[in-house]
């Protein structure tokens, strides 16, 4: 790792940070952070960021309750810009949204932006706002029965394909199976951050009891 003093701050003092969210990673907000109120972040485990407005600290989330729980800070190649990794407690906007970033520009119509999220807004607004010819609000008419079904056969289906050794239909039938547990979750209110969390909590776990046989 890095120390602060290696850092290079513009000639006001300031270097830009990028927060970015840990779930999602999401770009949440660029702010500036200088090297007391970056000191106050590693700290207090919050992003606090100097106010070129207001011309003072401002810890994110003091007001409002919306702190940002920082998992990691790193630097650039060249230690004049930093990425802030971070765990939301609310929106990151000042206007109420969950990032600063919304206002789309520009979009390729040759490309487009794939995430587990989007996926599970699209599936959420087929159980919300019923499409007609839709298999996925069929199966949330169908109910927690069917869908149940599904996940077993699908992952009767992922068991075939990995025992037979085959690569392509086994990453076939795992999007299939994670698909319709993606269905099952939003039928059953779970969301992917309720999942993150529970593996995140593994991780700790796991890596505790791996430094525990290290030192025995």
């Amino acid at each position: 790792m890095i120390n602060i003093s290696e850092l290079k701050f513009d000639k006001d003092g300031l270097i830009p940070a990028i927060v970015v969210d840990s779930i999602t990673k999401k770009v949440l907000t660029l702010a500036y952070m200088n090297e007391e109120s970056l000191k106050i972040s590693m700290e207090k485990g919050l992003t606090c960021f100097w106010s070129r407005s207001r011309k003072e600290l401002w810890l994110k989330g003091e007001t409002s309750g919306n702190y940002q729980h920082i998992v990691s800070i790193t630097a650039d190649c060249d230690n004049d810009a930093l990425v802030v990794v971070v765990d939301k407690d609310g929106p990151a906007c000042h206007k109420g949204t969950d990032s600063c970033f919304e206002n789309a520009l520009w979009e390729s119509d040759e490309r487009s932006e794939f995430s587990l999220e989007s996926l599970m807004k699209l599936i959420e607004g087929r159980k919300s706002d019923k499409k007609e010819g839709s298999y996925t609000t069929y199966l949330f008419e169908k109910g927690i029965d069917k869908i149940l079904k599904k996940v077993g056969e699908e992952c009767t289906e992922v068991i075939i394909a990995a025992k037979d050794n085959d690569k392509k239909e086994t990453i076939y039938e795992v999007a299939d199976l994670a698909y319709h547990v993606m269905v099952m979750m939003i039928e059953m209110g779970i969301s992917l951050e309720d999942i993150h969390k529970e593996l995140a909590s593994r991780h700790v776990i796991d890596k505790k009891i791996k430094q525990e046989k290290m030192t025995k």
